[in-house]
């Protein structure tokens, strides 16, 4: 009788977008007779809302920048229970990752069920993941897991039409486009192209790669790094932590004295994005040809493990799906509506 190997994956998505994603992923390896996937919600005692009113969505920005878990469910998954590679889908609130996740990581639930194990690593947010990505494996490397991969998606839609169109989704539930403005998130084509990880990783359990450590998801364009957007992620990861020291120094979350403050850094916030982010990517525009090194070594540290190359597009694509051993079967792959249906923030 020959072993299934199991995937463990632990999703918090609450406007859908990340579990659309990680449904198209799975949708292979819950197709393939040899895998056995188990999908877990992270759960937070105190659910965040969605939409996600003004208030309570930057009452959410002390605790994400300090990195201060909240009360979370424990899992349902048994003590004893081993997995071959662990699935981490995570948003990015205040460039850090997502309050649920984070809290999860820092559970010694987290360090039992990843110590020693491969971990792959999905991402979608606006644009900005670089610092989150940063603390993520700072995390892992807590627990003792292995970072063996990571995907990256980030809205394409112009810089300045994304912080528009991103609060309005966030705030109001509203994702169409509106006023000539694209829609919020993440295409439908970037959504439906994430199959092509689960087949990679499909490939990759039959050969027993999780086990070696390498990538693999290289060559599928999993991660694409803009290391120019370091400067204003290290600036405001840095501006975060000292206001969220002041605004929890002032009670809990929630605590109706912190809202004073709260509303005077959203006004310092607007007026960053206003002049210094534009000043920073100016200046940033001059140098770039003094600095292309620099940049081409930070695009590649930062796109590591999985890299943004190519070569492998063809062999996971969808026309060539036909061609693996778990085609015939992916009809059967189901949802993830079907399993714990999780909930997590939209993209900040």
């Amino acid at each position: 009788m020959i072993l299934k190997k199991r995937v463990l994956v632990l999703l918090y998505s609450q406007t859908g977008q990340l579990s659309d994603v990680v449904e198209q992923m799975l949708a292979p390896l819950k197709a393939d007779p040899a895998i056995e996937v188990s999908v877990h919600a992270l759960r937070p005692v105190k659910p965040f809302p969605y939409p996600w009113p003004f208030f309570p969505f930057m009452d959410a920005f002390p605790e994400s920048a300090l990195m201060r878990p909240c009360a979370m469910e424990p899992l349902d998954i048994a003590e004893d229970a081993s997995f071959d590679l662990v699935i981490l889908p995570y948003q990015v609130w205040y460039l850090a990752p997502s309050l649920p996740v984070m809290s999860f990581l820092k559970s010694e639930q987290a360090a039992r069920l990843l110590k020693g194990k491969p971990v792959v690593t999905v991402i979608a947010c606006r644009n900005m993941w670089l610092m989150a990505q940063e603390k993520v494996k700072g995390l892992l490397l807590d627990v003792g897991a292995k970072l063996t991969d990571n995907v990256a998606l980030t809205d394409l839609s112009p810089t300045l039409a994304t912080l528009i169109t991103t609060p309005r989704w966030l705030w109001f539930g509203k994702k169409a486009g509106f006023w000539g403005l694209p829609p919020a998130g993440l295409t439908s084509d970037q959504v439906s192209g994430s199959r092509r990880f689960g087949r990679a990783l499909c490939e990759a359990l039959r050969k027993d790669e999780e086990q070696t450590g390498a990538p693999m998801l290289s060559g599928l364009e999993a991660v694409q790094a803009n290391p120019h957007l370091l400067v204003s992620e290290r600036a405001g990861t840095h501006s975060f932590r000292i206001w969220g020291g002041w605004i929890s120094a002032l009670g809990a979350p929630g605590a109706p004295q912190r809202k004073p403050l709260l509303a005077t850094y959203t006004a310092f916030l607007i007026l960053l994005i206003i002049t210094v982010v534009p000043i920073s990517l100016a200046v940033q525009a001059l140098l770039r040809p003094f600095m292309s090194k620099r940049f081409a070594k930070l695009k590649t540290e930062f796109e590591l493990p999985s890299g943004s190359s190519g070569e492998r597009m063809a062999m996971f694509s969808d026309a060539a799906e036909a061609l693996l051993p778990t085609s015939n079967a992916a009809s059967k792959s189901g949802s993830l509506l079907e399993e714990e249906q999780p909930h997590a923030h939209p993209l900040i």
